[in-house]
């Protein structure tokens, strides 16, 4: 090399053009990151001017090695490859770099080259690092989603909605996934970097990430932490003492720069909405098309049977069985292209980074193309047996005798799989997504996917049942925790004779997820029903009943069973009650402009006949504040309202969500949120003649 030391007097990466053009400023103002698939200009200023004949060679890498040399072309190719041009100037180069569609996504490392007329290099500058990532806006990216407004919401939006409770009364909670703050994006990467693949071969897994395939399956393995350096824990038993529950977390980010600061040790805890939740940030974050999912009443098929076998004793107790159906699951949905599937499985593909059952070893789930799913393709990768199941498995309840012997008591054919919800793009209401993953119950078409995919086919009624003389049904309110309040359970006699039967009524406290936290009520009665009457007992449910015994998500499930005496085969039904908790009240003075403070006030007020210990509200907003805490002193006594002060800047402009969570030790999981259109701060000029 020639000794000509300081002939490249400067580099500009141009960052501002740059990352405004592959909408990226807003992850980072201060480094280059841009998408794959579009070019981007980098200025090099020379100290003496442009020597004569003189050329710009790029020398390009892709990861933190000089190991994975990318080649750079002088011109375009055929097929996909790097290539540049370069354009003179007296005393500078402008040198652009056209990146193909297919290029690995990470941390890319250039030199710049000074190469005289006769070939040899005159001088090489600083590596330069700079960062890549796919490119939903470019049509040849396999992740391209031709809509502007579904890109806004499903990569831009820093804000989201997650659905709860259950198909019959569907709650939300608010959601921040802040994939653009500060070093959100490192820690993404980070994520990829402690996979087990990548700690097998480096070179090998930062090549593979051009594949959104590879880096989807990748996520949804390391969101959660069995067997590997994982985000986070998930624990379902409630003993939470060395953590945070799952219920308080209100975003991703405080999760993910948490296991960022501890070296990859795994945070505690989350549960599935906050798997779904940290997954759906970082694949946005990356730049592939995300939404959020809930199913209700989800199926856990353990062993691919396509049914859920629920086993109860004589007194309604259910017991053993690894199968389980929640009241809601959540996951991820991806937009990508399959071009390593047949033809028709394009589009949303299923991620599930909850740890429920390995797949190909590893505790991940996906992507699984939504469509392959309606329409019964179980053959294709990844895991659609297990999520086909999850939204077409049958329930079926058996009583479990003194000796042993089972009884089959009830068959539900149609509840699996309820009311699929994700955020509107167009608005914070719920779109039902149903219809993407299945078709009509009872239509032809779902019998022909049901047959193709090994499943029973079965002729119904209305409420998914066989006909009987004697009918069963279990009624309610929607109830607030915290009160009193009725279920009543109705015995029909659909028949001409009056008829005589036992009916035993049980009332438990469950999670979301089915596990059961004790006995609130039991009941049993004998019941004369006179024909084509209907006979009802009114079960009174007091606050004292249930609160010993509910969870962070109260749920109480009353199951009812009546045996005809001397007649039909017994009958059961069962009803999942959410109890609603209130929300919080936030009031926000004056206009929110960037970098100026603002004042919020946060008030609730306790609705239980019991005073509540350890209040604490949890605050966070993507551009506005990192997640801070509020501890309330004392006691917050039954009716009694109170009110927290909380003061802040906003960092970033733009339309943002204020999340608020409290808890304390009777009451958890109540949510508030307001949103802020946050404003540039004008400054005006006076002049005068």
């Amino acid at each position: 090399m020639a000794n000509h030391k300081g002939l490249i007097a400067n580099v500009d990466l141009r960052t501002h053009a740059n990352n405004l053009a592959h909408r990226t400023k807003d992850i980072d103002r201060g480094r280059l990151i841009v998408r794959r698939g579009q070019s981007f200009s980098i200025t090099v200023l020379c100290s003496d001017g442009v020597p004569p004949k003189h050329s710009l060679d790029p020398a390009l890498y892709l990861g933190e090695s000089d190991k994975v040399l990318i080649l750079v072309r002088k011109e375009p190719q055929t097929g996909d490859t790097w290539w540049f041009h370069q354009q003179r100037a007296q005393d500078e180069m402008l040198l652009t770099l056209h990146s193909p569609a297919d290029a690995a996504i990470g941390r890319y490392y250039l030199s710049l080259l000074m190469m005289s007329p006769d070939g040899h290099i005159v001088e090489r500058s600083d590596r330069i690092r700079f960062h890549m990532l796919f490119n939903p806006w470019c049509k040849d990216d396999v992740v391209y989603l031709p809509n502007e407004n579904l890109l806004q919401e499903y990569v831009m939006n820093e804000d989201g909605i997650i659905y709860t409770g259950a198909w019959d009364y569907i709650t939300s909670i608010p959601w921040s996934y802040g994939q653009f703050e500060d070093n959100v994006m490192d820690i993404c990467f980070e994520v990829l970097d402690n996979s087990k693949e990548s700690q097998k071969s480096l070179e090998m897994d930062i090549e593979k990430r051009s594949n959104p395939v590879y880096v989807s399956r990748i996520i949804t393995a390391m969101v959660n932490s069995d067997g590997d350096r994982g985000v986070l824990s998930g624990r379902w038993d409630e003993q939470y003492s060395d953590g945070v529950p799952p219920y308080r977390w209100t975003g991703s980010v405080p999760i993910l720069r948490q296991w960022s600061k501890a070296g990859a040790m795994p945070v505690k805890y989350g549960q599935c909405w906050v798997f779904a939740g940290v997954a759906c940030t970082v694949l946005r974050c990356l730049g592939i098309p995300t939404r959020l999912i809930t199913n209700f009443c989800s199926a856990h098929d353990v062993d691919a049977s396509l049914s859920i076998d629920v086993l109860v004793n004589e007194q309604l107790e259910s017991f053993g069985g690894k199968d389980s159906s929640w009241n809601f699951h959540c996951w991820v949905e991806s937009w990508m292209r399959r071009d390593d599937l047949p033809v028709g499985n394009d589009g949303w593909q299923v991620l599930d980074p909850t740890p429920q059952e390995l797949s190909d070893g590893e505790f991940c789930c996906g992507p699984c193309p939504v469509r392959a799913i309606k329409e019964g393709n179980l053959e294709v990768k990844y895991d659609a047996p297990f999520v086909f199941a999850e939204v077409n498995a049958d329930i079926i309840y058996w009583i479990v005798q003194g000796d042993g012997q089972r009884r089959k008591i009830r068959e539900d054919w149609g509840s699996v799989g309820r009311s699929i919800s994700t955020k509107h793009v167009y608005s914070d209401l719920r779109e039902d997504v149903t219809l993407h993953y299945k078709y009509p119950e009872g239509s032809k078409k779902e019998r022909e996917v049901y047959k193709k995919a090994g499943h029973r086919v079965t002729e119904l009624t209305n409420d998914g049942t066989d006909p009987g003389q004697l009918q069963l049904s279990i009624k309610h309110a929607r109830p607030v925790y915290g009160t009193d309040f009725d279920v009543i359970v109705e015995v029909n006699n659909g028949g001409d004779r009056d008829a005589h039967a036992q009916l035993t009524m049980l009332v438990v406290a469950v999670t979301y997820h089915s596990f059961h936290r004790g006995e609130c009520l039991r009941q049993t009665a004998r019941v004369s029903v006179p024909a084509r009457k209907a006979h009802r007992e009114v079960l009174r449910l007091r606050f004292d009943n249930y609160a010993r015994c509910t969870s962070e998500h109260p749920v109480i499930r009353v199951k009812a069973l009546v045996e005809a005496l001397g007649g039909n085969e017994p009958i059961m039904r069962v009803a999942n009650i959410p109890l609603s908790v209130p929300e919080l009240l936030i009031q926000v003075l004056g206009k929110a402009v960037v970098w100026e403070q603002m004042t919020a006030y946060i008030s609730f007020t306790n609705p239980l006949p019991v005073p509540l210990k350890g209040g604490v509200f949890t605050v966070e907003g993507a551009g506005l504040l990192s997640a801070t805490e509020i501890h309330v002193k004392g006691d917050v006594a039954p009716g009694m309202k109170v009110k927290v002060k909380l003061s802040f800047s906003p960092m970033r402009t733009g339309i943002r969500n204020l999340l608020v969570n409290f808890d304390s030790d009777r009451l958890k999981d109540v949510k508030g949120v307001t949103t802020l259109i946050v404003r540039k701060k004008y400054t005006h000029v006076i002049t005068g003649l």
